[in-house]
């Protein structure tokens, strides 16, 4: 698998990766692939391919508009 070496990084950027890894329970290094895979942007066949695992993995179950519960809540 190929490496990835970033040079010159911040010492408060790192900081903040650090700190967030530990919130996370993950190591430095899993927490910058998370970022990283998060927020690469997917081809259309990825983004479909994702959505039909979504869409199998919440399958039969309802789901509904909640603007009017949030009138309701809104208005009392």
């Amino acid at each position: 698998m190929p490496d990835l070496l970033i040079r010159d990084l911040d010492a408060k950027l790192l900081d903040r990766l650090k700190q967030r890894a530990k919130r996370q329970g993950r190591s430095l290094q899993s927490e910058v692939k998370e970022i990283l895979k998060n927020n690469a942007p997917l081809s259309i066949e990825e983004a479909r391919a994702r959505l039909a695992e979504i869409t199998t993995r919440l399958g039969g179950r309802k789901f509904s508009d909640s603007a009017d519960l949030l009138r309701a809540d809104r208005d009392r």
